[in-house]
């Protein structure tokens, strides 16, 4: 498989899972998704093979400076594992979201662009869910 295939393939098996913790975050399949994390681990299991990859090609990786990370994501494995990075790390903040909701039992349409905003941009949802979950807890 190309790592352009296996891009494509980690976007769609990713895509799904916030489909469903935005829409469906209480229906068992869901939950049972998160809690035993089968996409982060397929994703885990991918990433280990193409860091392997990276390394074998071109050597130690070096983030000592930015020069140096954006010279390692010119390398095509090493991109590629650093974008399925992104991926199961943002999946397993959103699945911490939904978990943590469960106590919280913020109505789903707040959740639900916190969700939206982690799958798209990361930290700014995390960072969105933080201070609803601050000031519900006030």
């Amino acid at each position: 498989m190309t790592p352009t295939e296996v891009f494509s393939i980690s976007g769609m098996i990713t895509a799904p899972m916030w489909a469903l913790m935005i829409l469906l975050p209480k229906w068992k399949v869901t939950q049972i998704l998160i809690k035993f994390k089968i996409i982060p681990l397929i994703l885990s299991l991918i990433y280990g093979f193409y860091i392997i990859q990276a390394i074998q090609i071109g050597g130690m990786m070096d983030f000592g400076s930015l020069s140096s990370v954006m010279t390692l994501l010119t390398e095509e494995n090493a991109a590629l594992a650093g974008w399925i990075h992104y991926l199961a790390f943002d999946l397993l903040v959103g699945m911490w979201i939904v978990n943590q909701n469960k106590t919280l039992q913020i109505h789903q349409l707040i959740i639900a662009p916190c969700l939206f905003a982690t799958f798209m941009f990361g930290p700014i949802g995390f960072l969105l869910f933080m201070i609803i979950k601050a000031l519900k807890q006030k």
